[in-house]
């Protein structure tokens, strides 16, 4: 079995809001999680979401030990060191895949997620960033079910996302023409690491 774990953080300023462009300075909100295992197939066998606030935190940690491949989009640059310093571990250390960073290395330039889920995948995120903000800061029952509600779909997509990359080895988007483009991906396991799985079943 291998295990994935998805993520993504919504956090409660903009850098507009702050002095310099680290986002640890930029404060959490919540962090959502997908955890799951693949069989040698790399197919899915059981996977659950959870999604935790400020004060949730020391239960998620464990969560993220032991992930084969930590799974996220433009983690590398955000999401990464605006947990690191949370962590009671080294959080950089960990068996980080940002799809991002393999999507700069193929086409030599940045995309959102947004604009490859709405070409590969057909679906679009649900919300923007800059209400996740909004809804932090109105903090009543409604817009914090909202805030958790969004950052539990950028996940999914991000899982879809990454999935369809896994499976057929390349992504879709639109140049700046309008016209739609494939982007040739390898989110494949390194071959050792699939041997050790395939031997760990016999």
């Amino acid at each position: 079995m291998l295990t994935e774990l998805f993520f993504d953080i919504e956090t409660k300023k903009i850098f507009d809001d702050i002095i310099g462009n680290n986002p640890a300075d930029l404060g959490i909100s919540i962090i959502s999680v997908y955890k799951r295992q693949l069989n040698d197939r790399l197919n899915e066998v059981s996977g659950q979401m959870y999604s935790f606030w400020e004060e949730d935190f020391p239960k998620m940690w464990p969560l993220f030990t032991n992930a084969d491949r930590i799974v996220g989009f433009n983690t590398e640059h955000f999401d990464i060191p605006a947990v690191a310093p949370l962590a009671p571990y080294d959080f950089r250390k960990l068996n980080h895949f940002d799809i991002m960073t393999h999507v700069k290395e193929s086409l030599g330039f940045r995309l959102s997620l947004n604009s490859i889920a709405s070409e590969t995948l057909n679906e679009t995120k649900i919300d923007h960033g800059l209400n996740a903000v909004r809804y932090w800061a109105e903090h009543s029952p409604e817009s914090l079910a909202k805030l958790k509600k969004y950052c539990e779909a950028d996940v999914d997509v991000t899982k879809k996302v990454y999935d369809y990359g896994l499976k057929h080895g390349f992504l879709k988007f639109k140049d700046k023409w309008n016209t739609v483009r494939t982007l040739e991906v390898d989110f494949s396991y390194p071959k050792a690491q699939q041997e050790d799985l395939q031997a760990s079943l016999f």
